[in-house]
């Protein structure tokens, strides 16, 4: 190609400046003209330009006929080939550690089968003549010289190439592999030409996906080593675009793209907070790049390995500086980027640190939809600590949040809704938030949304619904806004986070008496019931706990629960569970249905005492406590205290003592008290001194067995402890009496 300067000027200048075109569209015949604006004033035409190519022109610098993707190997061995700058190894070791797929990505973007139908209807219709003009163009650029290639590619760009049918223009010549190629010239302005028809159509998913299988990852990463940063720009476009294909995130990793984006966003603030018409020219260029190099990053950071980088990078304190900018179109990608690192635990310590949550919530006041939704989702996953809850509120981000969800406008924006509602249910996990939403009004809002249908949003609903019932006077506004109704038809639901949310708001529920006998008459126990069946184990659990507080305040709860075919052997078969969080719930479940004397009398001729026995060996405090419970309610009857001490649960459940957690010491006093009424089991109690050796906690209470555990309870200001403990140590004391007084009348006799 040969080396000319006849244009002069920056490729982004209008088209006028450089060629006149026109155009004579005559159906598939159309014809494009262009005069080149040269220093000899000499007019040229492309039909003269393309007479003057030669048949098969022989470029030193460029090769401009690649073959296909289709017939050549992804990593080609060319002789005198010019290695990527931003990765000297690329074309010996990139092949084999691309090929894996990204498995971390939370974003896997392929053809459906809707967007494959679209493009046989788009193929199917009339072809407009620009189709025939820009192939035509593609031709020009694929035989012409330099000049040819830089006023082909300026009408190239004349085009709307974001549109469908012109995209196929491109691709179905071969124009991608011409575009790619260019980019490994040394020439600026055909590589800014071809990165700038790149730009615009890799908007189109089977384009990105044939830029990657091009090669075309590691030419655009070494174009961001350039000092032209009209250049870089257009390369970090390009790469927002390409890097929604999971595969091209990882070559941008490992090409080492990821730094270099990371560079683009280190710009001055007086920049970021002046307005853009105060700006001179080097600025503009300057906040353009940034832009650019936050969206590429926002694209980039549906990896995990890929945000790690990021943070390794320096991201955080860039970041937090471009999230005070009065721009828009730069303060949206950065906020998307913060709402996807959210999600790691790293980055929302960082993210707390750097004093961003102020600036989020201040954009959340934004006319700006997209800024809002991105905002309020940056706060849904950020709020899992206190700490930053605290921050939000002492910003007043509360309030825009339930402003949002107030609005009727914006029901239809299902990823704004998504967003607000899940930060309005992790705000509401503090009690001093929940007072705050309770002077908003916030739960009557909610119940407004119950109808919607996306699963998404209900599920948020739910959950923040859930941690504001917590406290008894907003269970009252549920109640009097109609909202148990509409929580009770959720329950047909199939989502696992929805009936998740939906047993932990009907277990606060059934707490108010009132409540519950609303919920008696909607029959929602069977409901609940019912989702012991489910086969997630979180709503299985959960169902389990929602269960406890329905059992207990129903009117008549033995005859509830009877009522309910099979409802005690899908208790009991859930004690075979794998999951500790099941078998904690079903323990739980067990523990209260166990109050009434024929439901017990039931659950052992289910074996449920042999199964409880098959779990004392366990060290998690939360199983443990009510593990006890439930032993405590079912020892009592008939000979279950005896089989409990032949099945040696007693030992075990000594050791439950040396946990720290006040809940397990207060049931398993309860549970000790009810095995003591077995003369056996008081005499294991009193000599189980290997298992609290064994336990290394307990010093030289080993000695004496239970006892010394058991006279330190009852000091305790828990009434239910002191009063098992004082139980435990009496029947133990009888016992003692009574063996005493059976040795003095061997000795007498």
């Amino acid at each position: 190609m040969a080396n000319t300067n006849n244009i002069s000027g920056d490729f982004n200048t209008e088209i006028s400046d450089v060629v006149s075109v026109h155009r004579k569209k005559a159906g598939k015949e159309g014809k494009i003209g262009a005069i080149i604006l040269d220093s000899s004033n000499k007019n040229y035409t492309l039909e003269e330009v393309q007479k003057n190519v030669p048949q098969q022109p022989e470029l030193s610098n460029l090769s401009l006929n690649k073959p296909s993707s289709k017939s050549r190997s992804r990593f080609p061995k060319r002789s005198g080939q010019q290695k990527c700058g931003s990765c000297p190894d690329r074309l010996s070791n990139i092949k084999k550690s691309v090929q894996a797929l990204d498995s971390d990505s939370t974003e896997v973007e392929s053809s459906t089968d809707e967007e494959e139908r679209w493009k046989d209807v788009a193929r199917a219709a009339e072809i407009p003549a620009d189709y025939y003009n820009i192939q035509k163009l593609v031709k020009f650029i694929k035989a012409g010289n330099q000049t040819a290639t830089i006023v082909s590619l300026c009408c190239l760009r004349d085009y709307d190439l974001t549109t469908q049918i012109n995209q196929f223009a491109i691709q179905d010549i071969g124009g991608l592999e011409v575009m790619v190629n260019i980019l490994e010239c040394n020439d600026a302005k055909c590589r800014l030409g071809a990165l700038s028809v790149l730009a615009d159509i890799s908007l189109n998913i089977d384009i990105r996906k044939t830029i990657v299988d091009l090669d075309g990852i590691p030419l655009i990463i070494d174009i961001l080593n350039s000092s032209m940063k009209d250049l870089k720009t257009v390369a970090a476009e390009t790469l927002a675009n390409v890097a929604k294909v999971r595969l091209a995130r990882k070559y941008v990793r490992v090409c080492g793209g990821i730094p270099k984006l990371v560079d683009l966003l280190d710009i001055k603030l007086q920049i970021l907070k002046t307005p853009r018409e105060e700006l001179t020219a080097e600025e503009i260029e300057n906040l353009n790049q940034a832009r650019a190099g936050a969206r590429a990053l926002w694209s980039l950071s549906d990896s995990r390995h890929n945000k790690e980088l990021m943070r390794k990078s320096g991201i955080v304190p860039l970041m937090a500086r471009l999230l005070k900018s009065c721009h828009i179109d730069v303060v949206i990608p950065i906020m998307g980027t913060i709402q996807k690192c959210a999600s790691e635990p790293k980055f929302q310590l960082a993210i707390t640190t750097e004093g961003m949550i102020a600036d989020i919530v201040n954009h959340l006041n934004s006319t700006n939809l997209d800024l809002k939704k991105e905002g309020s989702s940056a706060i849904y996953k950020c709020a899992f600590d206190k700490t930053t809850r605290d921050l939000v509120r002492e910003a007043g981000g509360l309030e825009p949040l339930v402003a949002i969800i107030k609005d009727k406008n914006v029901r239809d924006n299902k990823p704004l809704l998504i967003g607000a509602t899940g930060a309005i249910w992790m705000c509401a996990a503090s009690p001093d938030n929940v007072r705050k939403f309770d002077n908003l009004r916030t739960v009557n809002h909610l119940v407004t949304l119950l109808n919607d249908e996306s699963d998404d949003v209900l599920t948020n609903v739910v959950g923040a619904i859930a941690e504001c019932v917590r406290v008894q006077p907003n269970r009252e506004v549920l109640r009097n806004a109609n909202g148990l109704p509409a929580l009770v038809c959720l329950l047909n639901s199939s989502h696992p986070p929805l009936l998740e949310n939906l047993a932990k708001a009907l277990k606060e529920c059934a707490q108010d008496i009132p409540s519950m006998r609303i919920l008696e008459e909607l029959d929602a126990v069977r409901l609940i019931w019912s989702l012991l069946k489910n086969t997630n184990s979180r709503v299985q659990a959960f169902a389990a706990y929602a269960i406890c507080p329905c059992v207990q305040n129903a009117n008549d709860s033995g005859e509830l629960v009877r009522s309910l075919v099979g409802a005690m052997e899908l208790v009991v078969g859930l004690l075979k569970s794998k999951d500790v969080l099941v078998l904690s719930a079903v323990c739980a479940a067990i523990a209260t249905i166990a109050k009434d004397t024929t439901n017990v009398a039931i659950l052992t001729d289910l074996k449920v005492i042999y199964k409880l026995a098959n779990l004392v060996n366990t060290t998690d405090d939360l199983l443990r406590a009510n593990l006890a419970a439930a032993i405590a309610s079912c020892a009592t009857f008939g000979n279950n205290t005896q089989e409990l001490g032949r099945l040696r649960t007693v030992t075990p459940i000594v050791t439950y003592m040396t946990s720290e957690d006040p809940e397990v010491h207060r049931t398993t006093a309860m549970a000790l008290e009810k095995l003591s009424m077995d003369p056996q089991n008081c005499i294991t109690m009193h000599q189980v001194r290997r298992a609290l050796i064994l336990a290394n906690n307990w010093g030289n209470y080993y000695e004496s067995g239970v006892v010394p555990f058991l006279l330190e309870c009852v000091g305790s200001t828990n009434k239910e402890l002191q009063l098992a403990a004082a139980g435990c140590l009496r029947n133990i004391r009888e016992l003692a009496l009574r063996a005493e007084e059976y040795l003095l009348k061997i000795d007498d006799d």
